[in-house]
């Protein structure tokens, strides 16, 4: 990575705001879910505790569309992260202005603050001069450790660098490096398994990786949109607007010697509920009247022994609507079987991240990375705005 770290800098009694990725998963009763993405921010809090740094982090949680909502208050991710660190983290009740500037006052080197959510003003996610400048007077220097929003152009990751000397947490060094190996020099063979609704969010990524793999396999809601592209009945499927591109994907992956591996079976049924019956027919069995939600199990083996033959697999979407607990096995199965795998094996962020988090599988995965949408701009070659606007690495 050819960006300044926070281990390039001194930070020792200088008050250092953290940009962090603390957009948790919250129940109905407003109770964290999955607090993988606190966990994977601990390597930058705790090297600047031990340097000596006044930490201040800021985060958003959510869409509150900028006006404070107690239910998407970030106390209860500031109880968590204290009782994970095993240190006092205090919360202030926003995230500028003159009670926050008092609050950073009486930090002492190596305490830790917590700054309300970001996104309770409107202009952290339009972009605002006025709303970055207050945030940076919090501050002598500016570390992005939030990967999972490096690809959004909001105040709190892009305008900020204009006011504060700008540089990478250990978690955002850590993913640009993980997910650059994969695109610069991966173990061949390299598999690609896709999922998710959309074909739309994957072209660009397919685009810039159809010369780099070997073998490209697409379940999920997109698997219907690649099957119609090849004229078979998908029934009452969702399609996006992209059966041209799934064409175009399908003449590109022959052009480039890729395989491109479609599900032979797949599980329908006529309604999105837990009581749904379901079936499980061939491709060329779909009823016109139901829609696919998962892969079946002549696809879950075909997808394992394809799988089984890379000595890379990147992974990105579930295999179905994996919500409802008899529409996850396909995605179950994916989970399991990368997490055997002698093979290096990195998941794309979002719920594909939440989803082996869940199953307790993350620590048998090569790399988990915390961004969805940042993992794919990224692997599309595309840069990420909070990336290009931190410093350079002096050679």
């Amino acid at each position: 990575m050819d960006k300044t770290t926070v281990k390039d800098i001194e930070v020792t009694g200088r008050r250092v705001l953290v940009r962090v990725d603390f957009n948790v998963p919250l129940d109905e009763e407003g109770k964290i879910t999955d607090d993988s993405r606190i966990k994977a921010t601990l390597p930058t809090i705790e090297y600047l505790i031990e340097a000596g740094a006044r930490v201040i982090l800021c985060s958003h949680l959510g869409r509150p569309g900028g006006k404070a909502d107690n239910g998407l208050s970030l106390a209860i991710v500031g109880q968590r992260l204290s009782q994970i660190l095993r240190h006092p983290v205090a919360v202030t009740k926003d995230c500028i202005g003159p009670e926050v500037e008092m609050a950073v006052a009486i930090l002492d080197d190596g305490d830790v603050l917590l700054l309300e959510n970001l996104r309770f003003h409107a202009e952290e996610e339009k972009g605002g001069t006025a709303f970055a400048q207050a945030l940076a007077r919090l501050a002598e220097v500016y570390v992005n450790d939030a990967f999972g929003t490096c690809h959004r152009t909001h105040a709190s990751i892009v305008d900020i660098t204009n006011y504060l000397p700008a540089v990478a947490g250990l978690l955002l060094e850590k993913e640009l490096n993980a997910l650059g190996s994969i695109l610069e020099a991966p173990t061949h063979p390299f598999g690609v398994l896709l999922g998710g609704a959309k074909v739309s969010d994957k072209v660009g990524m397919l685009d810039n990786i159809m010369s780099k793999v070997d073998r490209i396999l697409i379940g999920g809601g997109m698997a219907a949109t690649f099957l119609k592209a090849k004229s078979y009945e998908v029934g009452l499927s969702l399609i996006d607007d992209s059966l041209d591109t799934a064409a175009s994907l399908i003449e590109k992956a022959v052009s480039n010697g890729v395989e491109l591996v479609l599900p032979d079976d797949v599980v329908v049924t006529n309604e999105i509920s837990s009581q749904a019956q379901v079936q499980s027919v061939a491709i060329r069995d779909i009823p016109p009247d139901k829609r696919i939600v998962d892969i079946g199990t002549l696809t879950i083996s075909r997808f394992t022994k394809e799988l089984e033959k890379c000595q890379t697999v990147f992974w990105n979407g579930p295999m179905g609507i994996y919500e409802i607990a008899r529409f996850a096995e396909g995605t179950r199965a994916m989970a399991r079987i990368i997490a055997g795998l002698n093979a290096i094996t990195v998941v794309g962020g979002g719920s594909t991240a939440e989803i082996v988090t869940e199953m307790k599988l993350a620590d048998k995965m090569t790399f988990v990375s915390t961004g969805g949408g940042a993992s794919l701009k990224f692997l599309s070659g595309n840069p990420l705005p909070g990336v290009e606007a931190l410093l350079d690495k002096k050679s």
